[in-house]
């Protein structure tokens, strides 16, 4: 009796010490509001935050504080032991001009410490266009690397051993074959599937809400989507065949919540998919990745990060069902926001990245991507690479954040917010369901018009002053002239993309490619998985276009709906 004495004695203690609390808040907020003066957004939420957390924002919620790092919900990140067993891969996106230039930065990069490397491809190549379609004039190796072929892909990676290397490629429309063209590349090499490790962007759902680079209408690229899994579970069993991006829907204008939510609504239609196949589940969950967005909101960023995770963690045991603890864990790669970068005064961008790049960490990621100060004005310059490289390796080597695991775990703060992030997003859940899930809601417009709202309301802020950029809107330099040189990119590279093009079509065996083109069309007309006859037709040297022209003889394309 006298043990249950003491345990009511201690619980009343703990209330009185909360009520205590309790009135010592009220106080201090009414005393805020009188001398509060500042009516502004720091963040691109549509809530505000508190100006002050304490233990009562914790009311009904356990936080973190019975929870380690590297056991479920993983709220506290998904390793044991955090950065101190392994820093996280250092990525530098990178892609212009033609395959032999792109070559020589992947190079310079590796030499000066990057740790895995990250495509960048054009825009004819991100939409499934050779360099010399006519709707690719003018654009060849303008914004990424030009990759028509395995030939092209095959210089891309020369010198560079496949096997040793983990590449990411931000590819989706026709992901499947760019893919198979690495795939091949690396046979060339002699390095077999098996032991080839990355990332394949792959995410076409997030390209129908947010960036606009597909090729085939939805239901099509989902199923190609699978076979990827499908394929890639037995015969790549490194490689992530897909990572979901919340990045372009943030770019878009989506608020820190919409990001969280939709990419994640995307991540489970995926998960439905491979099952609906008939795959179990916890053989391609485990090789599922994510790619977020890491903005200026520092706390707000973090809570994202940790939210997800454990929304990630709980939907995959709860409600689908998967055993294998692998198939819990959210492995994801950040990068630091695009859209924050500015034209004016651009090295402040420094600054910009190397704070998100701190925010990514301290959420826990297991691949950064730190955007250098140039890239709102042009493709970065080797210089600007090396800054933002040397950001993340001063963050990693110089600053002691990878010395503890989660250390913001416990504040107040930032426990309110990821339980906020995490109650946000399963409300936005609800109304996914409502309008009859992913599918259904990019095709009536819904993910569309919901994020062009948060991106008006963003933009008003901005000219309203409500929101402050550095240099844009408040402590502006009149006068100020741009110091730091950039890129230039000339036409030379795209007439020899399209030399080597030419002289590809007159030198391969043609008969093969219109026999293995077929076969693709005969597959795609079927239920077969296409990635074995997509691979004939890369190792036959069939150009991208001509790979996806014969899946949009039988798929069709994709045309956006129209709504306002």
């Amino acid at each position: 009796m006298t043990g249950i004495r003491d345990v009511d004695s201690t619980i009343a203690e703990m209330q009185e010490e909360l009520d205590r609390l309790r009135a010592e808040v009220e106080g201090w907020r009414k005393a805020f509001e009188k001398s509060a003066k500042r009516d502004l957004s720091f963040s691109n939420s549509a809530k505000d935050v508190a100006p002050l957390y304490t233990p009562l924002d914790l009311e009904g919620s356990a936080g973190t504080a019975f929870e380690v790092p590297g056991q479920f919900p993983f709220t506290r990140g998904i390793h044991a032991t955090g950065y101190r067993g392994k820093l996280w891969t250092m990525r530098q996106f990178a892609g212009f001009g033609t395959a032999k230039e792109t070559n020589a930065r992947y190079k310079f990069l590796l030499e000066h410490g990057t740790t895995g490397l990250s495509v960048a491809f054009d825009f004819p190549t991100l939409m499934g266009y050779d360099s010399d379609h006519q709707r690719a004039e003018g654009e060849a190796g303008k914004c990424g690397v030009a990759i028509s072929s395995l030939a092209d892909m095959e210089v891309l990676f020369e010198g560079i051993p496949l096997g040793d290397v983990s590449t990411s490629m931000t590819i989706n429309g026709p992901a499947i074959i760019l893919w198979c063209f690495y795939i091949a590349a690396a046979e060339k090499q002699g390095v077999s599937p098996e032991k080839l490790r990355g990332t394949i962007q792959n995410d076409i759902l997030k390209e129908y809400m947010a960036q606009h680079a597909w090729c085939f209408p939805i239901e099509p690229a989902l199923r190609l989507i699978v076979d990827m899994f499908e394929w890639g579970a037995k015969n790549v069993p490194q490689w992530n065949t897909i990572s979901i991006s919340g990045y372009h829907i943030r770019e878009a204008g989506a608020t820190a919540a919409q990001e969280l939510a939709f990419t994640l609504a995307d991540g489970f239609t995926y998960v439905e998919r491979g099952i609906a196949r008939g795959l179990n589940v916890d053989e391609f969950a485990p090789r599922l990745s994510y790619f977020w967005d890491v903005h200026n909101d520092f706390f707000e960023e973090i809570a994202k990060l940790r939210a997800a995770r454990r929304i990630w963690a709980r939907h995959m045991k709860e409600r689908y069902g998967a055993k294998d603890p692998r198939s819990w864990i959210m492995r994801f790669h950040s990068q630091t926001a695009g859209v924050t970068l500015t034209a004016q005064q651009p090295m402040n961008n420094i600054v910009r990245v190397a704070y998100q790049a701190l925010a990514a960490t301290l959420g826990g990621t297991q691949s950064l991507h730190t955007n250098s100060m140039d890239e709102t004005l042009a493709l970065p310059t080797e210089h600007a690479v090396q800054v933002a490289l040397r950001t993340q390796q001063v963050l990693a080597y110089e600053t002691g954040v990878p010395n503890v695991a989660d250390p913001l775990g416990g504040s107040y703060y930032v426990e309110a917010l990821t339980d906020q992030m995490e109650a946000d997003a399963e409300a936005l859940f609800a109304e996914i369901e409502e309008q009859g899930g992913v599918v259904a809601g990019l095709e009536s417009g819904w993910f569309q018009k919901r994020i062009a709202e948060s991106a008006g309301r963003q933009q008003w802020e901005i000219e309203q002053h409500r929101r402050v950029i550095v240099g844009v809107n408040e402590f502006v330099t009149e006068g100020e002239a741009l110091e730091i040189p950039l890129l230039q990119m000339d036409e030379q590279a795209a007439r020899d993309q399209m030399a080597a093009l030419s002289k590809l079509r007159q030198t391969r065996d043609n008969d093969a490619c219109v026999k293995n083109l077929d076969a693709l069309r005969n597959a795609a007309r079927g239920q077969e998985n296409v990635v074995p006859f997509i691979r004939a037709c890369a190792r036959a040297y069939c150009t991208l276009y001509e790979i996806r022209a014969a899946m949009e003889d039988v798929f069709g394309a994709y045309r956006e709906p129209v709504f306002f």
